[in-house]
């Protein structure tokens, strides 16, 4: 995939897919690790409703100033606990896309990800994958813990 139309990442767990899925689709789980280590997520401000065409959001206070961002989408498709597709957004567009994939072997999950659709710059899109990285690093240590 060419940077100007998103990015994918895959990252190792040592821990079942279920709990890797529910890392994304439990506002407790979701909201201590998005945004990474440098982040917040108070937990009181993310909902989700995990169903296809349900709502999904949360406030993440970035940064060491601590900015506000206010994080929303949709759920495009949900089959637990091997695929989640949701938008992403940070203002009024629709969103981009995003897919997450799980698959298992001996313990060991899998998890793919992708973001895609073409509304960032490459600028954006590396900056985004960055954040990403260090989202996915707070998510080990919770589902590995």
């Amino acid at each position: 995939m060419n940077v100007t139309d998103g990015f994918t990442i895959t990252r190792e767990f040592r821990a079942p897919r279920e709990l890797v899925y529910e890392t994304w689709t439990t506002p407790t789980h979701f909201a201590a690790w998005f945004g990474g280590a440098a982040s917040e997520v108070p937990v009181e401000t993310v909902s989700m409703d995990v169903r296809v065409g349900g709502a999904w959001k949360a406030t993440m206070f970035a940064g060491p100033d601590r900015y506000e961002i206010n994080w929303k989408g949709e759920f495009t498709e949900v089959d637990p606990p091997s695929r989640l597709a949701l938008t992403l957004s940070d203002g009024p567009d629709e969103g981009e896309p995003v897919t997450v994939d799980l698959t298992e072997i001996d313990g060991v999950t899998t998890m793919v990800m992708t973001q895609s659709g073409g509304h960032l710059t490459p600028e954006q899109y590396e900056g985004a994958r960055a954040g990403w990285q260090t989202f996915f690093d707070v998510m080990r240590e919770l589902v590995e813990a």
